[in-house]
């Protein structure tokens, strides 16, 4: 990061009020999930009808393959793919690297210096990095331990997710410290609803830097 402001994403886009309030509070980056499984599973033609303002749009991908991700990403109009299902660097470099959000799981580590040599690996093969709750895929809906990764040494912007709302997000500023927020369900009335209060809230709660 160039400065001290830090990434808002808001992930698990379906339905344009939703992103709509999302642009409008502000936030860098709308997500949109590629995945069957998930509440919050869109469609890449449901996707591109979406406006998102001049937020970036980012596509969540966990078992497809590099083609899958490519036409995925041309169809729904995404700018970044957000990549959770161990893709490793040859997948990331044929994305693209100015494209791919790559996810680690520091849940997978006993050592915070095992995490950093991962994320090293990845270096020159990602633009941003963000670190997940449990130890794969995502939408586990539950924090992780946010002061393991205070001061963490990342080769690339990193974006701290997981079971994030407006209650705990102050102590996650607080402790971590990342350049960057992921959040999803905790800011929804329903799966794949946002609540646009709780949006506003939380992206004005990170903006002020209030840690309190």
């Amino acid at each position: 990061m160039t400065d001290s402001r830090q990434l808002i994403k808001i992930c698990g886009m379906t339905r344009q009020q939703d992103a709509t309030a999302c642009v409008d509070a502000g936030v860098d980056m709308t997500g949109f999930i590629f995945h069957e499984s998930s509440p919050r599973n869109i469609q890449p033609g449901a996707a591109a009808a979406i406006d998102t303002g001049s937020a970036l749009r980012v596509g969540v991908f966990v078992r497809q393959s590099q083609q899958q991700v490519l036409e995925i990403m041309d169809r729904a109009k995404l700018d970044l793919a957000q990549l959770c299902g161990d893709q490793d660097r040859a997948f990331c470099r044929a994305v693209g690297a100015t494209r791919v959000i790559r996810v680690f799981w520091p849940e997978r580590h006993k050592m915070r210096a095992a995490l950093e040599d991962e994320m090293s690996d990845y270096d020159g093969c990602m633009a941003y990095a963000l670190l997940d709750a449990g130890m794969s895929g995502g939408g586990h809906g539950r924090a992780q331990d946010f002061g393991l990764l205070r001061g963490l040494d990342a080769p690339v912007p990193w974006m701290l997710a997981g079971g994030l709302s407006v209650d705990n997000l102050p102590e996650a500023m607080a402790q971590c410290q990342p350049q960057g927020f992921d959040l999803n369900s905790g800011l929804e009335s329903a799966p794949g609803l946002k609540d646009a209060e709780l949006v506003r809230r939380a992206v004005a709660l990170i903006r002020s830097g209030n840690n309190e």
